[in-house]
Parts: C-alpha cells; sequence; structure tokens
C-alpha cells in the first residue's frame, strides 16, 4: 500500500506564490510540473546569502591559517556544491523529496533512522539562524534607542520566526519566489559588505603555520554547511518538468552556492586579518563605516530568514518521511514550534547556543556517512528509481526489501547500515569536537577527520551493494 501520501490532493492543484502549497512528499504529478534550472540557481544562491559563512571565513584564520590558505579553503568548500546540485537530479525525475530517495538506499524502515536525524539537524541548523537574525535585529533596535530587557529581544525573535514560518508554510512557490526577490536585495548589499572588508585584508603569513588541526579544522567548518544541505535538494526541484536539462540543474544549484558562500568566506576571512572576530557580529562590524551599520545589520537578519527558511521547509517534509500521517502544513507547523522553543532556550538561557552548537558538529558522525552512502546509491542508480516503489510501504515494493532493511549478498548487516556504521565508526575516531575527542585526533597531530567518513561509508556501500543498487529499467 502506499504511504500516507494520499493525503495530497486528488485533483490537480497549481504551485502558486503566496497559496498554501497542498503537496507533501507526494509525486508531482507531471501536468503540474514547471520552471527550470534557473529556479535552482536562485534557491541555492539566495539560501547562502548569510552572515555564517563570514563567521567560517573567520574561524579558518583563528585556527592558523594564512589569508590565501584560508582562501583556498573557503573556495575548496564552495566547490562541494557541485554534489549538493548534482543530488537534485532525483527530485525531476521522480517528482518526490531527498529523504524519500533515501528509501532505495536504506529501505523503507531502514530509512527512518536517518530521517529522523535529518530533521533534528535541520531543526537545529534553523535555530542558529534564527538567533543570529534575532541578535541583529536586537542590535539594530537598540541603535534606534530601544534597549534593555527582555522585550527588545522578545520582539526581535517574534519578527525573525514570523517571516521564516510564513514563507515556509506557503509553500515550495512561494519559498522559490522569496529566495530569488531576497537575493536581489541581499547580493547588492553583500556585494557592497565585500568592498569594504577586502581591501584591508592583511595577505602577510602568519609566524607559524596552522599545522595538521587548524588545516583540519578549517576544512570541516568550510564543508560541513554545504554537507548539511545534502538531505534536501530534491525537496526544490521535484516540481522542474522531466525534461529539465539534468546538467543544468547540477550547474544551477552548484553555481549558485559556490559564489554566496565564497565571496562572504573571503570576506570573513579578510575580516579577521583586521580585527578580532570573537563576537564575528560585533568584529564585522567595528570595521564598516558608520553609515552602513545599519544596513549590516538588516543584511544578517535577511540572510539568517533566506537560509532558516529553506532548511524549515525541509524539516515539514522530513516529519512526513518517517511515516507521521500530517499534511505537509501541518508538519512544518510542528516543526516551527520546536525551532520556537529552541530559539527561545538559545536567547534567554546563557550556554544553550555553544551547547546546541557543539551537539549539531558531533551529528556530523552521522550525517557524513550518510550523505556518502546516498550519493554513492544514488551514482550506482544513475537517479533512475522506480517512483511508484519508493512510496510503498507494504512488502510488495520493491524497496521494501528484506522486513524494510536494504540487504546485500551475504552481509551481516543491511548495506546501508553496514555503510553507515563504518563511516560512523571512523568519523567517531578521528572526531574532534567540545563533546567527543575520538582517540586518534592525538595520534594524527589533532587532525579532525570526520568528514571523510563520507567516502569510507560510501565506499563499504559500493562494495556490498553494487549488485542490488541498480538503475531502475523503466525510469
Amino acid at each position: 500500500m502506499l504511504d500516507h501520501d494520499t493525503t495530497a490532493p486528488q485533483t490537480a492543484t497549481r504551485d502558486e506564490v503566496f497559496q498554501v502549497e497542498e503537496h507533501g512528499i507526494d509525486p508531482i504529478p507531471d501536468a503540474e510540473r514547471h520552471g527550470s534550472a534557473k529556479d535552482v540557481f536562485w534557491v541555492w544562491f539566495g539560501s547562502n546569502l548569510t552572515f555564517t559563512y563570514v563567521i567560517n571565513g573567520a574561524l579558518a584564520v583563528a585556527f592558523g591559517l594564512s589569508f590565501w590558505q584560508a582562501t583556498a579553503v573557503v573556495v575548496i568548500g564552495g566547490l562541494s556544491f557541485l554534489a549538493i546540485g548534482a543530488a537534485g537530479l532525483g527530485g525531476v525525475r521522480t517528482g518526490t523529496a531527498t529523504l524519500v530517495l533515501s528509501r532505495a538506499a536504506f529501505g523503507l524502515r531502514g530509512n527512518r533512522p536517518a530521517g529522523a536525524l535529518n530533521w533534528l539537524v535541520s531543526i537545529g541548523y534553523t535555530v542558529v539562524n534564527t538567533v543570529v537574525g534575532t541578535l541583529a535585529l536586537e542590535a539594530f533596535l537598540a541603535a534606534l534607542g530601544w534597549s534593555g530587557g527582555a522585550a527588545p529581544r522578545a520582539l526581535a525573535l517574534a519578527v525573525t520566526l514570523a517571516l521564516t514560518f510564513a514563507i515556509s508554510f506557503w509553500g515550495h512557490a512561494t519559498v522559490q519566489f522569496a529566495e530569488r526577490w531576497m537575493a536581489y536585495v541581499l547580493a547588492v548589499g553583500f556585494g557592497v559588505l565585500v568592498v569594504l572588508l577586502v581591501p584591508g585584508a592583511d595577505t602577510s603569513a602568519p609566524a607559524s603555520g596552522p599545522g595538521a588541526a587548524g588545516w583540519s579544522l578549517a576544512f570541516v567548518v568550510m564543508l560541513a554547511g554545504p554537507f548539511s544541505y545534502l538531505p534536501m535538494p530534491a525537496d526544490y526541484t521535484r516540481y522542474l518538468p522531466r525534461t529539465t536539462s539534468l546538467r543544468a540543474v547540477t550547474a544551477g544549484g552548484a553555481l549558485g552556492g559556490f559564489l554566496s558562500s565564497v565571496a562572504l568566506g573571503v570576506a570573513g576571512v579578510a575580516a579577521a586579518t583586521q580585527t578580532d572576530m570573537t563576537d564575528a557580529v560585533a568584529g564585522a562590524e567595528s570595521l564598516l563605516p558608520g553609515w552602513f551599520r545599519p544596513v549590516f545589520l538588516a543584511l544578517v537578519l535577511g540572510g539568517s530568514v533566506t537560509n532558516s527558511v529553506i532548511t524549515l521547509y525541509s524539516s515539514g517534509l522530513n516529519l512526513q518521511v518517517l511515516g507521521i500521517p500530517w499534511n505537509r502544513a501541518r508538519a512544518l507547523a510542528v516543526s516551527a514550534a520546536v525551532t520556537a522553543a529552541g530559539s527561545l532556550g538559545a536567547l534567554f538561557l546563557t550556554d544553550f547556543t555553544t551547547s546546541l552548537l557543539s551537539f549539531l558538529s558531533l551529528l556530523i558522525i552521522v550525517f557524513a556517512p550518510w550523505g556518502g552512502v546516498f550519493l554513492a546509491d544514488m551514482v550506482l542508480r544513475r537517479c533512475r528509481y522506480d517512483s511508484d516503489a519508493l512510496h510503498r510501504t507494504d512488502p510488495d515494493g520493491a524497496y521494501w526489501y528484506r522486513s524494510g532493511w536494504h540487504p546485500a549478498g551475504a552481509a551481516a548487516l543491511p548495506a546501508g547500515a553496514a555503510a553507515l556504521l563504518a563511516g560512523g565508526v571512523f568519523s567517531a575516531l578521528t572526531c574532534d569536537s567540545a563533546l567527543w575527542t575520538g582517540p586518534l585526533v592525538a595520534p594524527l597531530g589533532g587532525a579532525d577527520l570526520t568528514l571523510l567518513g563520507a567516502p569510507v561509508a560510501a565506499l563499504v556501500y559500493v562494495l556490498l551493494a553494487r549488485r542490488t543498487a541498480v538503475p531502475h529499467p523503466a525510469a
């Protein structure tokens, strides 16, 4: 039988701006498909015009890298958006969300733990972005003369949450519309920010090199952002017509994420060579002329909203993938409520934000291997899935496999689970976070190799599932 996607409308609907989207993870019918690969560019360009990349660039310098070394890491991190662009191809082929596609790799039941983890990650990053936007708006209110007490912070939080929830609640068409038009404004503003910060950069080399620890931590910071998007790309390509060029979809997503993340990352690198960026917003603001500071705070707020919109929207779809019988709007409302609660804790409990960031960094131990398995499965199948079987929850479905788990040959564990375990063990042994330091970190000279859990998991999965993870012939 089909999963809860049967709550989807049975008559043709239209995906229109400022109208509540009725589809969830159910396959989008061909008659309702629309748009072009350009839409993918704007989703990833707009959503990555966020101050987070300025912070990431500054951290690379804090880890001991010079301006040019940190800039090289920023560029390499931006190139990883090629994988994000490619991960959206399954959405064009099947008309459904990314975490539905991962059922092919893990099986219907085996996919649920990954769905729960990815929902948690989406909520966590939405909370972080909401907090950054709230603090920027609070600073803006203080500049207008309203400061002190909990009232301005509470108002700033309410405004930030309202903007994020409203856009996400309306759904796909409104998300794309908002990302495009906010990108127009944010790109101009952040472009000015780059012009103001980069020329003053100190390009001289530091007295001592960063060492293995500095290099590895810089790469973890730069790549963790793009990796966190892996459960989302098909969410924003599932409405595209089947005839859309897959090459253009990949290029559009890759270029969009690359341009915005690299430009802002380099701005962060430049700022960190000129001032203390421990408090990144205050540090960057100190380098700016007075006339631009209110604009800067507005940019931080706008960037946090554009990024939160796509993570919150996808979190609602994630709840549906878990088998919860809610439509998209209701699932999104639950995600928004959890985000609001988390944001309240982060803003009014002193150490909550630090604890949350540490927790999210620890999740990479599982999240990176999941991404490796998903991408490996996508390549093996050449993005050709049995669309109907992805939504079947009974033993007759092609992706039900063995009791809902994907086995492979004589493996003691299902293929996806075995690969996930192998990658997770490697990541745990080489992870250096505030909550856990793996036993191999010290022998490796302090290097954090957590993200290499992705290729480890991918290799194990290919070895186990290369004969079973094959393209669907009719796709």
